[in-house]
């Protein structure tokens, strides 16, 4: 079944994490052993994406500023920030010149897309993708989101993890910032998709009742499955129902089971790809049908095999996704929508 990933870490791993995702997986891993900071244990590809129908993703830039007073990992001005994203964007435009990628800025590329990876697809059909923001904190100023979106940009997600420019993330508290406001109401002007994702619950109400626009959560699960302020509560899932948004679910083991602990291991906590589908059925008993779910995987997302359900090697399990639903009692539409459907009416209708 083709699929829609709402959530890849792609370019932040070809360049931080020294991945030639053009390479098999198994080359990526077996390089990853010679460098004493990865532990060959990522689980994507192009080529397992082109080979298994994962032919249309969500594809982040991010770069995080840091105050001094804040501790997490990151740059120390907007303007090295803001830098990195650029260099992630530059090797999105080189797999764009190979032929790897193509991007989706409008509805007319988005339904070519469609044509491409629904109809009998060629073995070198490109992955196209969509690319988006994780952490507002690298525009310098509101000026430079007209810029991004010069450059493709069509989502953001104002904030990560800790405190940020323009609201607060995971960990952190608080409503938006002083900036934030003005930043979701260019969002608006320009027509791009807020993705509540990875906001504290003080900035996703702030945000919700600011911004007017299209709204998304690119990579949630749910809090009432697995207790965490980074999971989404019942009344935010029924809220975004509300605004029309999909809701991707991820295959981060924390994010999924509620016993998760810094020395757990899938196989010790027996994380499943069911779980994956506890937490989509969920949302869909909450919506009453199957039509606000979707995949954000966040695979490779600072993590590999170590950190997603046992009987998950590589991306192209999630093509085992289809028979669990059906297993299930879901029909073949309702997993159509689950597995693509979904994003791709959300996005035909948030596109140019």
């Amino acid at each position: 079944m083709f699929i829609f990933d709402a959530h890849l870490d792609l370019s932040l791993n070809a360049l931080d994490s020294n991945r030639d995702y053009t390479q098999a997986l198994r080359v990526i891993r077996e390089r990853d052993l010679t460098d004493r900071n990865y532990r060959g244990l990522g689980t994507v590809c192009l080529p397992e994406m082109r080979a298994n129908g994962i032919g249309l993703c969500v594809a982040p830039l991010i770069a995080r500023y840091v105050k001094p007073e804040n501790d997490l990992p990151g740059w120390h001005s907007p303007e090295q920030a803001w830098a990195q994203t650029q260099g992630q964007l530059a090797w999105y435009r080189a797999m764009e010149e190979r032929g790897e990628l193509s991007p989706i800025t409008t509805a007319a590329q988005l339904n070519d897309a469609i044509k491409v990876w629904t109809n009998n697809p060629p073995v070198d059909a490109p992955i196209y993708y969509l690319l988006s923001l994780e952490g507002a904190d690298s525009m310098v100023t509101i000026g430079h989101v007209e810029q991004a979106y010069a450059q493709g940009l069509r989502a953001i997600g104002p904030a990560h993890y800790g405190p940020g420019t323009y609201a607060q993330g995971t960990h952190a508290s608080g409503g938006l910032g002083p900036k934030g406001p003005e930043l979701l109401k260019e969002m608006e002007m320009l027509g791009m998709i807020l993705d509540v994702t990875h906001l504290c619950d003080d900035s996703f109400r702030e945000a919700m009742d600011v911004f007017q626009g299209k709204v998304w959560a690119s990579h949630s699960n749910c809090r009432a499955l697995a207790p965490n302020e980074r999971q989404l509560t019942d009344e935010q899932v029924k809220e975004l129902i509300d605004r029309g948004a999909v809701i991707g679910a991820a295959l981060d083991a924390w994010m999924m089971v509620p016993n998760w602990r810094a020395d757990s291991t899938p196989k010790g906590i027996d994380v499943t790809m069911e779980h994956l589908v506890d937490h989509i059925d969920h949302i869909c008993q909450l919506a009453g049908n199957s039509l606000y779910s979707g995949i954000g995987s966040d695979l490779d997302g600072g993590f590999g095999t170590e950190q997603t359900p046992m009987d998950l090697n590589s991306i192209a399990d999630l093509q085992r996704l289809p028979e669990l639903f059906k297993a299930r009692g879901y029909s073949e539409v309702d997993v159509t929508n689950i597995m693509h459907g979904n994003f791709v009416r959300f996005l035909q209708e948030a596109l140019v």
